[in-house]
């Protein structure tokens, strides 16, 4: 029998995403954060799956980081970011 492997969650996804454009953009979490009038913290615990994200912050973020929501959604962006 083979493994199969669980499709991301949502969260996971956005996270995961928000990281890799992050990276690919060059800036921290800090500029990121500064960029979406957002806290450092937040931004982070972002990214780390901690937070259920409210639309109004999926918005900033998205602006900050220069594309729309729904590419931050999108379950192949990371990793066309890392060139796969």
């Amino acid at each position: 029998m083979t493994k199969r492997h669980a499709e991301p969650t949502t969260r996971e996804l956005f996270a995961r995403n928000v990281r890799a454009l992050r990276r690919a953009k060059e800036i921290s979490q800090e500029e990121l954060a500064e960029l979406a009038g957002l806290s450092r913290t937040y931004v982070s615990s972002v990214e780390r799956e901690e937070r259920n994200i409210s639309i109004d912050n999926i918005g900033k973020l998205a602006a900050a980081l220069g594309t729309t929501p729904m590419a931050l959604l999108d379950p192949d962006l990371a990793s066309r970011l890392r060139g796969e």
